[in-house]
């Protein structure tokens, strides 16, 4: 039995938002996930964060998401931030290289009080 992948958007600010993902992130889910982020950074979200703590598998086409949401995001002047990485997920991303570029946090409420604390800032 496999875990429905669903993405939800929990919270939008301005510049930020956060796409909430459960489920298994394989080769069936990750263009509705790519998809979804588009759209946000499309309509003028381009700070985005990843909510990845309902995430019980990941294949490489989760990761190639994440990196082609990554590189869309930093094309629009933005960026993706990773939050509450399952440990199964934490040791891929680290095998990977991705973690020396995608910064990471332990939960989307850490990540959004960092990303809003970058943007007054800057």
């Amino acid at each position: 039995m496999t875990d429905a992948f669903h993405i939800e958007v929990p919270h939008t600010d301005g510049a930020l938002a956060v796409i909430a993902l459960t489920g298994e992130f394989d080769i069936a889910a990750a263009p509705a996930a790519r998809a979804r982020a588009l759209e946000l950074i499309a309509a003028g979200h381009p700070d985005l964060v990843a909510d990845l703590s309902g995430v019980t598998f990941c294949d490489s086409s989760g990761l190639g998401a994440l990196v082609g949401i990554w590189r869309c995001a930093k094309e629009a002047d933005g960026s993706l931030t990773l939050a509450a990485i399952p440990d199964r997920l934490s040791r891929l991303l680290s095998v990977t290289g991705m973690d020396t570029f995608l910064p990471a946090y332990p939960s989307a409420e850490a990540a959004l009080a960092v990303r809003q604390g970058n943007r007054t800032t800057a």
